[in-house]
């Protein structure tokens, strides 16, 4: 029984790894097609400063917040079978997001001109404009957030994790058509900020559909006084304060690079290393995460402690068998892989190593923010935020010493900084769920981790030699570079799962699994 519930989850795990994959697949393409447009020097760092805000916002209470507080509760109440007032809870929380969220966006859209100056050094003006233009994005997350929040709980993965394809193909759309009609650099940046826009209302409306085949609806209610709502929001500003602190180091870091380190550069290097960085997040650890999120809930509710910890323990070294080999390949081909994403129109040669550089620092932490993401929802779980909110406290005044210290040494001094604020913060979290729950089968994980780490060396030396001869052979044109990049990383990742396979790493059972899944016709 545990070993098929195990594989079916692994199985939801996989197939929204697939479809997470596609849209960060394409969120590449998009910076690609960003960089061929923009460049990294230049009036798009103005962009890339007036997007963090509304991107924070939306983090706080539209996003992986608002899950984080709703999921749980929602879940709760569908396990006790109290599905028409789950369901009214859902609506009530949905139309007072609304309003709340729509008189956040207006106070913005009207303060901007105040405090935007305050965080950049360059191109203050267009950074205004551009921040109240993407603003109302926060809106229409917010509905999406519960919408999301409810499929999810009824295990529904893979159609909200496609949603944000169809948001990188409208953006796509959008500047492919409109860029080359501007006539000014500015009227550029605005179609880039109306395409974003236009691609969040597509992304709302996509997984409604999906709602009607549930045992509810979503509608107008402001139950307000209901004790299940009101927990949601009690649960929320915990968990608002915790995500928010996790994220408020990468926003910050920004600042730091637009007003200390060079602001025609310097922000929007970062931002284009931290697109490619997320590829493997994306596709893996939020995979592992996301999938699990319910399933801990309800083991929670039931305090099925074994299954719990079980289950915590085993995503763990999923994300680690995932994410390190991913780290590696980063460090070791960070040039390369930034030459082959984003090396052509406005992008020009001598962008590529500040980006790489910014690439590599950030590949540092992978894993281990792979593993907060997963520890931080077995919190929320447990309806505990308040532990991950000390963390991220303690994580944000380190990040910030940590930022103080780094700067100095470039732009890939903040993207280090940040690494290393995520190893600390994954650590404490560890020993603070292990003291909340007891064994967390850290000496099984510890020995998988030295494994994977031992065979992920390997990949890197696999990986970086056959690229070396190849890119010596074939040039650094794009097709030499495509070659040179793509055998590399196969002929790396092969050697990885000969690694694992031959030093015992279990984890890889999961993978020839599915394959077996695969083929079964």
């Amino acid at each position: 029984m545990e070993a098929r519930k195990g594989r079916r989850l692994a199985w939801s795990a996989a197939m929204f790894s697939v479809a997470t994959g596609i849209s960060r697949v394409l969120g590449l393409i998009r910076e690609m097609v960003a960089g061929y447009y923009f460049g990294a020097r230049g009036p798009i760092n103005a962009f890339t400063v007036a997007f963090q805000i509304p991107n924070l916002i939306r983090i706080l209470v539209a996003d992986a917040a608002l899950s984080g507080a709703f999921v749980p509760v929602f879940s709760e109440l569908l396990e006790k079978g109290e599905r028409a007032r789950a369901w009214r809870v859902a609506s009530t929380v949905l139309w007072l997001l609304l309003l709340g969220l729509s008189a956040v966006t207006a106070v913005f859209i009207l303060l901007a001109p105040l405090f935007i100056p305050l965080v950049t050094s360059g191109y203050e003006d267009l950074t205004v404009r551009l921040s109240q233009i993407l603003f109302p994005i926060v809106v229409l997350l917010g509905v999406s957030g519960v919408v999301v929040g409810v499929l999810n709980a009824y295990e529904e993965f893979a159609i909200p994790a496609l949603t944000p394809v169809a948001w990188n193909l409208v953006i796509i759309a959008g500047l492919v058509i409109g860029v080359p009609q501007a006539q000014t650099a500015d009227a550029e940046l605005y179609i880039y900020a109306v395409s974003i826009v236009v691609g969040t209302v597509v992304q709302v409306l996509l997984p409604v559909p999906w709602l009607r085949g549930l045992d509810g609806r979503l509608r107008v209610a402001l139950d307000w006084r209901d004790p299940a709502v009101r927990r949601v929001f009690k649960l929320m500003i915990p968990v608002t304060v915790s995500l928010g602190l996790i994220n408020l180091n990468a926003v910050i870091g920004t600042f730091v690079a637009a007003v200390y380190i060079d602001s025609t550069i310097a922000p929007n290097a970062i931002d284009k290393a931290f697109r490619i960085y997320m590829l493997p997040q994306g596709m893996f650890s939020v995979a592992v995460a996301t999938v699990l999120f319910p399933a801990l809930s309800r083991l929670a509710t039931r305090a099925d402690w074994d299954g719990f910890r079980e289950t915590v323990a085993t995503g763990l070294r999923q994300i680690a068998f995932l994410l390190i080999p991913a780290s590696v390949v980063c460090a070791v081909l960070a040039e390369p892989i930034v030459r082959l994403v984003y090396e052509r129109g406005e992008f020009e040669p001598d962008q590529t190593p500040i980006v790489a550089s910014a690439l590599a620092a950030f590949s540092l932490g992978l894993a281990f923010n792979g593993a907060m993401l997963l520890l931080n929802r077995a919190f929320f779980s447990l309806q505990a935020p308040r532990i991950p909110t000390l963390v991220a406290a303690g994580n944000l005044i380190f990040n910030g010493l940590l930022y103080v210290a780094l700067y100095r040494v470039g732009v890939w001094g903040v993207p280090l900084a940040i690494s290393i604020a995520n190893i600390a913060g994954a650590l404490a979290l560890v020993l603070l769920l292990r003291r909340r729950i007891g064994r967390l089968e850290l000496g099984r994980t510890g020995g998988a981790l030295l494994r994977i780490a031992a065979a992920s060396a390997v990949l890197g030396a696999v990986a970086y030699g056959v690229w070396w001869a190849l890119d010596d052979a074939l040039g650094r044109d794009f097709v030499g570079q495509l070659i040179s990049v793509g055998f590399g990383v196969s002929a790396g990742g092969a050697a990885y799962l000969v690694a694992c396979r031959l030093l015992g790493v279990r984890e890889i059972d999961t993978l020839l699994s599915l394959r077996a899944r695969f083929r079964r016709p």
